[in-house]
């Protein structure tokens, strides 16, 4: 489960984000984004980022995902569309010549400090 290698990478990244002259401050929501291709299962995150928080800075944070569809651009005529089956091919065209525009990510968007 790379979930939480994932989550306690956000962690590590959120807690080193404080300021040092802010010492008590509390992490109260992370907030990222996860692309449909980068493999992450949501739910499974945010399981694996409620153990990983316990005895830290960001324990009782809230863990916000913003799911990002997968987009893509076709080469050929230039056309966007969102890519909701496993077919990677232009909707308009029909050229297999594409490329992925978004649903790769894998961000962190902000922390919500108290």
């Amino acid at each position: 489960m790379h979930e939480m290698g994932i989550a306690m990478q956000i962690i590590e990244i959120a807690a080193a984000s404080i300021p040092a002259e802010m010492k008590d401050a509390v992490v109260k929501k992370v907030n990222i984004k996860v692309g449909k291709l980068s493999a992450v299962v949501p739910s499974s995150l945010r399981f694996c980022f409620e153990i990983a928080a316990k005895d830290t800075r960001l324990s009782g944070a809230e863990l916000d995902i913003e799911e990002i569809p997968v987009r893509a651009r076709c080469r050929e005529c230039r056309g966007e569309w969102t890519i909701h089956d496993p077919v990677f091919t232009c909707i308009t065209c029909g050229s297999g010549s594409i490329d992925v525009i978004s649903g790769r990510e894998l961000d962190i968007a902000s922390i919500e400090v108290q």
